[in-house]
């Protein structure tokens, strides 16, 4: 009977190997499974590679659209897109949300034709500048000063707070994607700075506020340029500068090279005001990308580790700023970085 009750319990103990067995390898797998989800989940998020230039110059793409289709002709302007509600004006244009084929579009009019220089000239950079950087024309009839462009439901910049406050967001609302959103940024300063029309200087742009205002939101938060009003063009070579308006200009978010230099004594007047090159728009990036990261748990680990590129931003001499594409490679090595550490953390804790 003995002898039966020991082989009992051999017999047992070796019928509870494979359970054990299992047990270890679904663990295992489970470590795996959790392992792919973070890194998944601390990937910076996937922006939308499309971009308006793989259609031919004069035609779009948007939203779920298979084919490039022509801009909008003044005719099909005025009979195939409904007006709805104006979502927003500034100093040139007035700009209504519209439905053009059951598709939400941006309709932008002209406010004064004191302003139709500025328009066209807009316009004209519009058609010039297509690129995933920029939002996508879909038409424009100078005849009734108006322009059709994508529209962008979360609307400008300045936004970005109230929209990832909302619980919807949430998910979205960590450092790795406003890092995202900063090289976006700083992106499309580059490639204002290396556009097929030259060397162009994000003009609009004398404080945060007005500077939010001229980039859009899009609802894969990737950041595109709207207002391009006020682009003037510098070129070296021929020692072509620029000055951003006709008026004296205050305020530390502007570079040093904007301020009046001589004084209080002597009165501002335009035609004394020395001119200045792209570094302007450099000065204002450790600004702008400050705003963009907020205040999420890891943006102060960020601010620490992009404080050397964003000091020789604010150097005096705008010879000794980087370019933008320093400042990207450096926002792309800090994310890499970053994010290396979090997935090397995360596999300890597996």
């Amino acid at each position: 009977m003995e002898r039966k009750a020991q082989e009992s319990r051999k017999g047992l103990t070796h019928r509870e190997v494979p359970r054990v067995v299992g047990l270890l390898l679904a663990m295992a797998l489970m470590n795996v499974v959790l392992y792919l989800c973070f890194d998944r989940f601390f990937i910076s998020p996937q922006h939308s590679t499309k971009d308006p230039r793989s259609c031919p110059y004069g035609y779009f793409k948007m939203g779920q659209m298979k084919n490039c289709s022509p801009w909008l002709s003044c005719e099909e302007l005025r009979t195939e897109v409904r007006q709805l509600k104006r979502v927003g004006e500034g100093a040139v244009k007035r700009v209504f949300l519209s439905e053009w084929k059951e598709r939400k579009v941006a309709l932008s009019r002209l406010t004064s034709l004191e302003m139709r220089d500025d328009f066209l000239c807009g316009l004209q950079m519009l058609k010039s500048l297509q690129s995933k950087h920029i939002v996508t024309l879909l038409g424009y009839c100078e005849e009734d000063n108006t322009i059709l462009t994508e529209y962008h439901p979360l609307g400008s910049l300045s936004n970005l707070e109230k929209t990832l406050n909302l619980s919807k967001y949430q998910n979205v609302n960590t450092w790795q994607h406003r890092l995202q959103l900063a090289m976006d940024y700083v992106g499309v300063i580059n490639y204002l700075h290396h556009s097929p029309l030259g060397t162009l200087v994000m003009c609009d742009s004398n404080d945060l506020p007005k500077t939010l205002s001229q980039y859009l939101l899009t609802s894969n938060f990737s950041i595109v340029a709207n207002d391009l009003d006020a682009l003037p063009l510098v070129n070296h070579s021929s020692g072509t500068f620029v000055k951003c308006g006709h008026r004296e200009l205050h305020g530390d978010f502007i570079a040093p090279e904007q301020l009046w230099p001589f004084g209080e004594d002597i009165p501002f007047h335009d035609d004394l005001m020395p001119s200045y090159d792209e570094k302007i728009d450099i000065w204002k990036i450790p600004d702008v990308s400050s705003f963009l990261l907020g205040h999420v748990e890891g943006s102060d680990m960020v601010r620490f580790h992009l404080f050397d590129i964003h000091k020789a931003c604010k150097s005096q001499n705008p010879a000794e700023r980087p370019t933008a594409q320093d400042i990207l490679d450096t926002y792309q090595k800090v994310l890499n970085l970053l994010r290396d550490t979090v997935m090397s953390q995360t596999r300890e804790m597996l």
